[in-house]
């Protein structure tokens, strides 16, 4: 089983809808008491929206990219982005990384 790294914090709400599902479908799929493996970085919201209401989106795509990194480090084989609107700055986490991000328009396509 390959192990997640969810980029989150952005809002808690989603980030916990993203574990959940996650974990339900997979546990739906593998049966028995499975669940995914996953690591999980939050970053700070309030960081992110005033980024956002800034328009500096240069140093937003440099915090999750930072994110990233740490979930790679510690072991990710994949990430992915527990919010909308970010992907807006997926170049930058893509850059910052060698292992996949899945990106909320191939995975809806």
């Amino acid at each position: 089983m390959k192990t997640i790294g969810i980029i989150g914090g952005m809002s808690p709400e989603s980030t916990a809808l993203y574990y959940q599902t996650i974990n339900r479908e997979t546990n739906h799929r593998l049966g028995g008491n499975t669940s995914a493996e996953i690591i999980m970085h939050s970053v700070n919201f309030e960081t992110v929206v005033q980024l956002q209401k800034q328009g500096d989106w240069a140093a937003a795509g440099h915090l999750l990219a930072n994110s990233a990194t740490k979930l790679a480090g510690a072991g990710a084989d994949l990430l992915l982005l527990a919010t909308n609107t970010m992907h807006k700055v997926t170049p930058a986490i893509e850059q910052a990384v060698s292992i996949p991000l899945l990106h909320i328009v191939d995975a809806t396509a």
